[in-house]
Formats: C-alpha cells, structure tokens, sequence
C-alpha cells in the first residue's frame, strides 16, 4: 500500500485544526525559573519544533500546553478555551500527548494501549462504541502497527512501541498532539518513519508541537523552529532564520556552522569541538580547493569566527555551494573555463590579503587550474588533505617531501581536523618572518 493509498483510507477522521496561544507564561520550581514569559502563537495545521539545549524549558512548556502544569503567570488556550480551566477529560479531547518515555507498566496487547486514548470520549465504565473501535483501526492502519494488534505491548521493539504510543495519540482525535522527543533512542530508520508519519497528521490538519534534539532532522521536517534558551525564546521563525551560526553560538555555546543539505535542501548543523585553549587565529584565510575537502575546510575555518574568501573555484562545486550558503567571497568561474588575466589577478588579490592561504585536495581536477597561480611568497601556506589510516603518509606530507621546493620550504601539513592548529602555526611564523624582514631593512 503506498503512502498516498494508506492516506485516503484514513483521511476524514482527523479533527478541525486549532490555535494554540501562549501569553507571557512564568513557572518556576523552589528558587528555580524554569520559564520566563513565554509567549508565542501556533497556527492550525502548523508543525512547530521547540528546540535548545538540556535545561531549556522545552518539555516543561510542552506540559504547560498539555495542562499537566499550570504557570505561576499567564495563560494557554486552546481556539480560545484557557486549558488550565478545563477538567482533566476536558483537555484530554483537545489535546494528545506523545512522551518521551513509551515505557508501560503492564503487559497490555497493543490494540488496547491504542484503545486508550478513546477514554477521553466515553463515560468511564461503558464499553467501546463503533465509532471507538473505527477510530483505532484507523489509528492502527495509519501508524502502520495492525499487525501488532494481538502482542503484548512488552513484546513488541522500542521503535514499534513508540508507534503504539503515537497511534494511542491519533486515536484520541485532538485538534493538537504534543510530542516531547519523538526520535529520542530509535535508529535512523524509525526517526525518519516517525517524523514522516508525524507530518502525514499535520498534513492532514492537525496541529503539531515537538521538542526535538536533533536539529537536522527539526529542519527537515518542521514548518516554524522555536528556539528556547534559559527559560525564554531567544529566536521564533522558519529553520533557516532560527539555525545560523550566530543563534547556535548565543543558544547552544556550540561552534558550528548551517549549510543547505545537498539532498533535501533543508538546513544542516555541523559543530565542531569548541577549545578554549587553542593559540590565536589569523583573522583572514584564502581557501585554494575544491570539493568536499575544500568545503569541509572553509566550514571548520568560518565555525571558528575566521574570515574566509574562496578561489579560484567552478560554479557548482561543492566548496563553492558552501561558500555561497556562508556569505563567503568567492571567485568563481564557470565549468572548464581557462582562468583569464583578470581571474588570476583577482585571485592573487585574495591571497594577499590574507594572513594564511590554505590549499586543500591536492590532487584532483582542481590541480591545473590551481598550479598556474604562483604564491610569491609573502602569504604562509597550509596544505591540507584527508588523514591515511594506519599511520601512512598523508598526500599532504607526500607534496612536502617531494613537491616543489618553495611549497616544501614555506607550507605546513595539516588534515582538516588540524587546519586550525596548522593555520594558527602558520600566521605565528608568517608574523616572525615578517618581523624579521623589518629589522633587517631597519
């Protein structure tokens, strides 16, 4: 059955679409503030990520919607109906909740646990209705888990069982579902199954709130980010103006850098270890290279605050693609064009300017074009190319070894895990050497 078929048996039974509003909402426990005025709008049919680091306050406003807990100040309403003024049932039909946490304390078939969240429906001894058992099966086919209907709920693996626990959810038909970490703990397949499944729902109307951790798979699959840091909201808005550089740094105290994921085109975080002991940093460094071990490069060079500018490099490579989504300055040149008089003055321009130039893959298709622009010295040389197992000698090292005899006297090998140690190195020396040159024409 494909996606598209399993949608149209169950499409109808999803609940009208609702505005969550949260107005100026304070909570603290003891001494400690957990949430500071938070405010913010989810429109109906909207998937909203909260993400942020550990101790943000991201699960504690999820139950906050949900009513589990209710704020020192402010509101939460729901289509207008403040939820903390509604009976226990009340909320439980406008609202669902996915936790964290699928761990159930009996060994329930799984039809059952799905079963559960009809309770919110139906006086509490009185047996299931048509409507009831409809709206598990439509749950069951949805989620994908009928097959599973007879086991033991402790049966079944930790990814089945959270699709238990989401069906359990869409059974509940609430114009809102709440999920706090959806992927936590499951494989790679079942995070993209899950968030998939959880975007068919919002597709289909549904309003949708999830804390989630991994902010890739945030950027892959929610409408709008909210950014918690501290208690508050520090950014609100599509992934691609909540994760930059800048909100990751602020946010997270993460050194990383976001690029468009090649394959979906959604936002990709790539952090970096953030040492506070490592030597001082050229301000400016020119990248020779193209690919992917050039883009890794420019990358690890802007996550560290440097200034980075690019080329000469074709249009549509990677390294320039990531130039590009960085705001980097580069020089570019369209596919198996000869560089021209003016490219490679231009290019000479930006390694001049620079405090270190850094060349990265050696050898590939970027070699010719490459060699015909000649350093003239001035500018302290980095070569960097990928690591060899098992202790072999690097391309890098090789170039040094045998290479030309100015490379081999004024650069230094690196790998791009070393670039910035390398780069670091090398404007040191640059800077010796230069005041070396003064005292000698003094």
């Amino acid at each position: 059955m494909t996606t598209s078929d399993r949608r149209s048996e169950v499409d109808g039974a999803d609940p009208e679409p609702a505005t969550v509003s949260v107005a100026n909402c304070s909570l603290s426990f003891g001494d400690l503030s957990v949430l500071e005025d938070v405010s913010l709008t989810i429109e109906p049919g909207e998937f909203v990520g909260f993400v942020g680091p550990n101790g943000a306050g991201k699960t504690t406003l999820l139950r906050l919607i949900s009513g589990a807990l209710e704020p020192d100040s402010g509101t939460v309403s729901i289509d207008g109906v403040d939820v903390h003024d509604l009976s226990s049932r009340d909320s439980s039909r406008l609202v669902s909740v996915v936790p964290q946490d699928t761990t159930l304390s009996f060994s329930f078939p799984v039809r059952d646990v799905v079963e559960m969240g009809r309770h919110p429906h139906r006086s509490r001894f009185s047996s299931p209705t048509p409507e009831d058992r409809d709206a598990v099966e439509r749950a069951l086919e949805r989620t994908r888990t009928a097959d599973l209907a007879d086991r033991p709920i402790d049966e079944v693996s930790g990814g089945q069982r959270q699709r238990v626990v989401l069906a359990r959810a869409i059974a509940q038909e609430t114009p809102v579902m709440l999920l706090d970490e959806p992927t936590a703990s499951l494989d790679v397949n079942h995070q993209v199954e899950t968030l998939e499944l959880v975007r068919e729902l919002v597709n289909g109307g549904r309003t949708v709130i999830a804390a989630i951790h991994d902010l890739d798979l945030a950027a892959r699959y929610c409408d709008r980010l909210v950014m918690l840091a501290d208690g508050a909201v520090s950014r609100d808005g599509p992934p691609s103006a909540v994760l930059t550089g800048d909100a990751l740094a602020a946010s997270f105290d993460a050194n990383a850098v976001v690029t468009p994921n090649p394959v979906t085109g959604t936002e990709t975080v790539t952090a970096f270890a953030n040492d506070a002991e490592s030597v001082p940093l050229p301000d400016r460094v020119h990248v020779l290279g193209t690919g992917t071990a050039a883009a890794g490069v420019i990358a690890r060079l802007t996550a560290a605050g440097i200034e980075v500018t690019l080329g000469p490099v074709s249009r549509g490579d990677a390294a320039a693609e990531t130039a590009r989504s960085l705001g980097i300055d580069a020089l570019t040149l369209e596919p198996f064009t000869p560089l021209s008089a003016d490219d490679r003055a231009e290019a000479e321009r930006l390694v001049g300017d620079a405090d270190v130039a850094v060349r990265a893959a050696i050898d590939g298709s970027d070699g010719e074009i490459l060699d015909r622009l000649r350093l003239d010295g001035s500018t302290p040389l980095v070569l960097v190319t990928a690591g060899a197992a098992g202790g072999e000698e690097t391309d890098a090292e090789t170039a040094l070894r045998t290479g030309d005899r100015r490379i081999r006297e004024r650069a230094l090998a690196a790998t791009p895990e070393t670039v910035l140690e390398a780069v670091a190195k090398a404007a040191a020396k640059g800077s010796r050497s230069a005041s070396s040159a003064d005292e000698a024409d003094d």
